[in-house]
């Protein structure tokens, strides 16, 4: 039985370990392509809400020691999402006006 716990103990390290990890390489920096301001104030504005949303997430895994179910870094990948699609909307935009 001892035996049995201490392996869960390290498992559950390991497990603490890559979640991490990856929520490191994956989060770690902020959201993709940056849309200009000058040419698209809107979307830069949304862009720069995601990432204080982002940001927030984070805080908050760290407060509750990121024992979220996985929904916070669910919610972190979605709006990484959001703010390449915000890029993807300036494109469209500046592709139409040429």
């Amino acid at each position: 039985m001892a035996q049995r716990v201490s392996r869960n103990k390290v498992m559950v390290a390991v497990m603490i370990g890559l979640v991490l990890s990856v929520g490191v390489a994956v989060f770690g920096q902020q959201a993709g392509e940056k849309v200009s301001e000058k040419l698209h104030p809107n979307l830069a504005a949304a862009q720069q809400m995601i990432d204080g949303a982002i940001n927030k997430l984070t805080e908050a895994q760290k407060a509750n020691d990121y024992d979220m179910d996985g929904h916070a870094a669910h919610a972190k990948e979605l709006l990484t999402q959001a703010y390449d699609e915000i890029k993807q909307a300036a494109l469209a935009i500046n592709a139409k006006k040429k």
